[in-house]
């Protein structure tokens, strides 16, 4: 048997329904602060310095995610011969 549930809710609603908190305003300020600072050259501001961490660990996952890929095919081909050795 098969049974499939489909909720329409927004993430607002859905933040709620698990009591997360509302950082909405706070993501907001930091990002016009981290703004501001890029723009008046603030000392360690440099936009691709701030997100190069980011970038790097984005770039590993993606990495990480195809050799996953990859190796399904080669482990979902084995026979239960192959699996009792």
């Amino acid at each position: 048997m098969k049974v499939t549930v489909d909720v329409d809710i927004t993430p607002e609603e859905m933040r709620k329904l698990f009591g997360l908190p509302d950082v909405e305003a706070f993501q907001r300020q930091l990002m016009d602060d981290i703004r501001e600072r890029m723009n008046a050259g603030a000392e360690g501001y440099d936009p691709l310095k701030l997100f190069q961490p980011y970038m790097a660990g984005t770039l590993a996952s993606w990495d990480y995610f195809q050799k996953l890929m990859t190796s399904l095919p080669a482990s979902g081909s084995r026979t239960d011969e192959d699996r009792s050795k």
